[in-house]
């Protein structure tokens, strides 16, 4: 104990202990020096409990992007499970595509094929699924009777639009009717997937979109494969390098693999 007094008065230059008969007393300087130190060890002691809890994810900020028919489908499945196992955690929540909110540089990002380039550097991707397109029709139309349609059968339809910022799945959609040879004469425009079916189903048209954005459908509305050709998106799930070990995040991407697995399923 004496080695360590001494070292400290070396250090501080400070005259910490004075001889008080056969003792040895603190000096004022020695008091007061100890009076911080006892709240400096307590603010350590805090530190490194504030440090354990961030290594387990119990408290800080997970942000996390995605994009519209992955929010619907998606996000408050994952997001309840991670309340309940995180409760102390913060999670922030951003759309990612077109007219979203800016979400560059989230923890974790649910993609689309164009933004798996966009997020590569500093981001490992975690593959999904992919995700084929479907013909929203009419419950009376030819094609629900035989379980599919070819895409120039529906040149001569009426179209409803359901991507108002004309984002990659309506470039996807329209790079798909180039192939088959025609450009969709679009009668409508949606705000989102949910109000085209819903034009679908009031008689205004037919519609073309990703399965995971058809939700439940009206009952006079159905649903059909789309071929020749069969346009998809390749989805998948982007963690940024320095989340990689952060528990929340990686239970978002064992959330996000069982979500893909029910519908595989279904």
């Amino acid at each position: 104990m004496s080695q360590h007094v001494s070292a400290l008065q070396r250090e501080t230059g400070l005259r910490l202990t004075e001889r008080a008969g056969r003792g040895i007393n603190l000096t004022a300087a020695g008091r007061a020096l100890a009076a911080e130190a006892e709240h400096v060890m307590v603010s350590l002691s805090g530190m490194e409990s504030l440090v354990a809890d961030l290594r387990a994810g119990r408290v800080g900020t997970l942000s996390l992007g995605y994009f519209s028919s992955a929010g619907t489908a998606w996000i408050p499945t994952v997001v309840a499970a991670l309340v309940q196992e995180f409760p102390e955690l913060r999670v922030d929540l951003g759309l990612n595509d077109v007219g979203g909110t800016n979400t560059a540089g989230a923890d974790v990002e649910i993609v689309v094929d164009e933004q798996y380039d966009a997020v590569l550097g500093g981001y490992r991707v975690h593959p999904l699924m992919r995700d084929e397109y479907l013909a929203i029709l009419p419950r009376t139309h030819p094609a629900v009777a035989v379980g599919q349609v070819p895409l120039a059968d529906l040149a001569g339809e009426r179209w409803v639009d359901s991507d108002p910022y004309a984002g990659y799945c309506r470039q996807v959609t329209m790079s798909a009717c180039a192939e088959a040879g025609f450009t969709p004469q679009f009668r409508v425009q949606a705000p989102e997937y949910a109000t085209a079916i819903s034009f679908v189903a009031a008689g205004v048209g037919v519609a073309v979109m990703p399965s995971l954005a058809v939700g439940l459908l009206p009952a006079n509305v159905r649903a059909v494969p789309v071929v020749a050709p069969a346009p998809s998106r390749r989805i998948g799930v982007a963690v940024k390098d320095s989340a990689a070990q952060h528990p929340a995040a990686l239970r978002v991407v064992d959330l996000l693999k069982e979500q893909v697995g029910a519908l595989t399923r279904a």
